[in-house]
């Protein structure tokens, strides 16, 4: 009997065809799980078509963005395959930041209408004068004065498919992701970035990384981050169900493991220690979870051995970017093996669809075991920076090849061993911290003259903010103050945890920060210079 040919097992190339396929193979199965409300695909589908047929009647039709500004919801998943289906662009904004930043996000990628959560509208009313290009507020959950209840809205439209023709490369998020330059940029990710590489692993990579059908997993990861909306895309993609949380709570995600049976779970390595030392994590049943995933930032070794003790299901390691829609390298469950803690240490190889190269100062590909800068090619890469050209073009070559800002090498076997950041990255609790972000808004502190920002060792958040800073001339600045001072205009985990103080920063010729001189008394004696 002859094999199906490509054509009649090829997917659905849009999210909005594929929430369509699934409610007609499986209209009964639960696709979201929230606060006791069970959403099936048949009830998604139509859902997500009011939400795309509001939109285009409120002229937000292709290629237009929309914002969400709030924690996990239900709503928020609606709202990204609607936004979908209507051939819109959905830009969460993290609950977390400052009023500053939710307000350049927000004008930066001419949101036409901004969706909030009831506990931020205090905060967004009073940054309206800021948002010309917004056109309408829509309150997802409580009433808020003045706005459109978020169920009226969408309930309000028909539930008929939506006369929009997506593709493939039509862009379908854009995730901000903080820069070198003080700004964030918005990576713009494609339809075809999240299914045509889950097509490729699906297709010849291992159980363990490519999902089916019937998988449960938790989305308990800010709904901003490429592991909060970016994951739960593809477990839709599977046909699987995604439990949702409001935020992270150790002994919720426990009480999830067992009352929702959780099949997949991804925490970044923070969250799995604070899960670990709950005093529910020694009773709590594991046995239905497969696989842990865990990335964003590196593991220490004796929490990754702790875990796979408690949990004794399969481990996976994650390496990616937003711009590469999250892991593109993976270390499987063979490979943690306690037994070979150097491999353990890696990142894994290239997952199926994937290139990889490891790059010298002029573009040169190095040779096994040296160290360079990580680049990237593959169906998951993203179609570009928002409105920035110039930033494109240098993280993006004409072939595709994306670099990644990572130092690295790569061994004989593919083994990738992140070594350093190229970048002044600080990743503290799986979130980016840009030292240039956060220098930017220490400046103008009163007594304050120069200020650099570093990522020094910590036990709980892997990396703490630390500002270096210069005293102006008979100034003797309170370290509280500074930190004060901060977290008023930059997220709480952006603000300098610690404040120390120095003569004059190291400057190279040309006036930049020597970062690296400024790191080593806080990493002495250690292999890597990440935590």
């Amino acid at each position: 009997m002859p094999s199906p040919s490509d054509a009649e097992i090829q997917p659905p190339q849009t999210f909005g065809a594929v929430i369509a396929e699934h409610a007609r193979v499986r209209p009964e199965a639960s696709a979201i799980i929230f606060e006791g409300r069970r959403t099936s695909y048949a009830e998604l589908d139509r859902r997500t078509n009011r939400v795309a047929n509001a939109l285009l009647a409120a002229g937000v039709g292709p290629g237009r963005r929309i914002a969400y500004l709030g924690k996990n919801s239900d709503a928020a998943l609606e709202l990204t395959l609607g936004a979908a289906k209507a051939g819109a662009v959905m830009t969460p904004i993290g609950w977390r930041l400052a009023g500053e930043e939710i307000a350049w996000i927000a004008d930066d990628c001419d949101a036409a209408m901004l969706f909030v959560e009831a506990e931020f509208a205090d905060l967004v009313q009073g940054l309206a004068a800021r948002l010309p290009k917004v056109r309408g507020y829509v309150a997802t959950d409580n009433a808020v004065a003045g706005w459109a209840s978020y169920a009226a809205w969408r309930d309000a439209a028909p539930d008929a498919t939506p006369a929009v023709q997506t593709t493939p490369d039509d862009v379908v998020l854009q995730i901000y992701t903080s820069g070198t330059t003080g700004r964030p940029k918005g990576a713009m990710l494609t339809h075809a970035n999240g299914i045509g590489f889950r097509t490729i692993v699906n297709r010849l990579g291992a159980e363990w990384i490519a999902g089916a059908a019937g998988e449960i997993s938790l989305l308990v990861m800010p709904f901003a981050h490429i592991a909060g909306v970016g994951q739960s895309m593809g477990t839709f993609f599977n046909g699987g169900t995604v439990v949702v949380h409001r935020e992270f709570d150790a002994g919720a995600v426990l009480d999830a493991v067992e009352q929702h049976g959780l099949t997949r779970l991804f925490l970044v390595p923070s969250a799995l220690q604070i899960v670990l030392a709950h005093p529910k994590a020694a009773t709590t049943d594991f046995s239905r979870l497969n696989y842990f995933f865990y990335g964003a930032s590196p593991i220490p070794l004796e929490l990754l051995r702790r875990a796979i003790e408690v949990l004794g299901c399969g481990f996976v390691q994650l390496y990616g970017m937003t711009e590469t829609w999250g892991g593109i390298v993976a270390l499987g469950p063979e490979d943690h093996d306690p037994a070979a803690p150097r491999r353990m240490t890696s990142a894994g190889r290239a997952l199926p669809g994937v290139e990889l190269r490891i790059l010298g100062p002029d573009g040169e590909v190095l040779a096994p075991n040296t160290v360079g800068e990580v680049a990237v090619r593959g169906p998951s890469v993203m179609k570009g920076y928002w409105n920035r050209a110039k930033e494109t073009a240098e993280a993006l070559s004409a072939d595709g090849w994306l670099r990644t800002g990572d130092a690295a090498l790569m061994d004989e076997d593919g083994y990738l061993f992140i070594q350093d950041r190229i970048k002044d990255m600080i990743i503290s609790g799986g979130e980016n911290v840009y030292p240039a972000e956060v220098e930017s808004a220490i400046y103008g502190c009163p007594g304050v003259a120069d200020v650099a920002v570093i990522g020094v060792p910590d036990a709980r958040w892997g990396e703490a903010v630390k500002a270096v800073v210069v005293s102006a001339p008979g100034a003797t600045p309170d370290p509280a103050a500074v930190i004060a001072w901060a977290r008023q205009r930059v997220a709480a985990f952006k603000a300098p945890k610690s404040v120390d103080f120095i003569d004059a920063l190291p400057r190279n010729p040309s006036g930049k920060i020597l970062r690296r001189q400024l790191r080593e008394p806080y990493w002495a004696g250690r292999t890597r210079q990440v935590n």
